[in-house]
């Protein structure tokens, strides 16, 4: 019997490599370049970073990661957001942004930043938000003129330990039409619910703007309940412990309590974030992480990075870790990607053309590829 190809695992690295991918979760101060750290730190006088080399310094912001706490975890952003200060250094960041992702075959990303974070040096809110913009629009040109096209929209993050929420929504309202898509709350999530910036998220509403709220990464289902049913969450930033609320008996059968049927049913998207989740705590290994249950029971997941500098990965080896854990193959990781595009904060009449002229062409083309590989033909062909 032949097998599949789009149902073939492990999926080759390259394919996958080739592959187009969609990104919703990614933070900007997550994923800066060892080298773009360092120059930016001589500029800028800053002589705190924990290593002088590209090597030594990715490896610590990854070995420090690796806490099992979210709030640990937190703490390495205190070197990329101490070089952020400048519209120069935010500039450069969203540009090469930008480009790594494009490189790593994504199409379409939703990145995300506190304005909050990168006024130390003198900068306000609005010119952190007009630099950040101007860097991907540079980026978007720069990575097309190499001939990996992508698109980038703006998330704009309120810190949920902070109380600057309505004002960052204001900004997001603002900014709308100028490649900022929508909003988020991040941070510390214990003790910090997401009902503390209710007034934002209800000004959102009224302004028919979107956002997504970090819940159920660190803290469980109370979380997530008030995203969803008090604030109005278009998604979920990690969501991860909604599987407290699914029961799998030994027999294997499964049944939904009612807040994992609401978000469910509701198609409410889920940002799984995969090896951030083991990092923090929130998943045991990849091996056992619930996205494979939730994708088995149609859930809306998609995979995304959170942040591609202290988890040392890409959109590219997310899809390459859940192939090998789950057996996915290209329909799999089509599936996902047609989930991300679809769960996109652009207008619908965006999203359609990159999911079919985009997206299912090019998995049908790498399927193809795939499969003469199979039959024993070279499979190298462009995809």
């Amino acid at each position: 019997m032949v097998m599949d190809a789009g149902t073939f695992s492990p999926i080759p690295e390259d394919l996958i490599l080739r592959a187009p991918k969609v990104l919703l979760h990614d933070h900007l101060d997550g994923g800066l370049r060892p080298q773009t750290i360092l120059e930016l730190a001589a500029e800028q006088d800053y002589t705190d970073l924990p290593a002088t080399d590209p090597e030594a310094l990715s490896r610590w912001f990854t070995e420090s990661a690796y806490s099992g706490s979210l709030e640990r975890y937190l703490k390495t952003f205190a070197h990329t957001v101490a070089v952020m200060q400048t519209e120069e250094a935010l500039r450069r960041v969203a540009l090469e942004c930008a480009i790594d992702l494009a490189t790593d075959g994504v199409v379409y990303a939703e990145v995300r930043f506190a304005p909050e974070l990168h006024i130390g040096k003198g900068l306000n809110e609005a010119q952190v938000v007009e630099a950040v913009l101007a860097g991907f629009a540079d980026g978007q040109r720069a990575a097309a003129a190499q001939g990996h096209p992508i698109k980038v929209g703006v998330l704009l993050t309120a810190m949920r330990t902070a109380s600057h929420g309505r004002k960052i929504a204001e900004l997001t309202v603002e900014y709308r039409d100028k490649g900022v898509v929508g909003f988020d709350i991040a941070g510390a999530e214990a003790g910090y619910p997401p009902t503390r910036h209710l007034d934002a998220f209800e000004y959102l509403s009224r302004e028919n703007a979107h956002f997504t709220i970090h819940a159920g990464e660190a803290f469980g289902l109370p979380s997530i309940w008030e995203a969803i049913q008090w604030c109005g969450a278009d998604r979920l930033g990690h969501g991860v412990r909604i599987v407290d609320d699914i029961t799998v008996e030994p027999d294997g059968s499964v049944s939904l309590g009612r807040l994992a049927a609401y978000v469910r049913d509701r198609r409410i998207p889920l940002e799984m974030c995969p090896t951030s989740n083991v990092q923090t705590g929130a998943a045991a290994s990849i091996q056992t992480h619930p996205i494979g249950l939730l994708r088995r029971l149609g859930f809306r997941v998609t995979v995304n990075t959170d942040n591609r500098l202290m988890s040392g990965t890409s959109m590219s080896k997310e899809m390459s870790l859940l192939s090998e854990a789950f057996g996915y193959g290209l329909n799999d990781m089509q599936w996902f990607t047609v989930n991300a595009m679809k769960s996109a904060f652009i207008p619908f009449d965006e999203r359609l053309p990159i999911i079919n002229e985009q997206i299912k062409p090019q998995y049908t083309a790498l399927k193809a590829v795939l499969a003469e590989r199979m039959t024993g033909g070279v499979g190298n062909g462009a995809a």
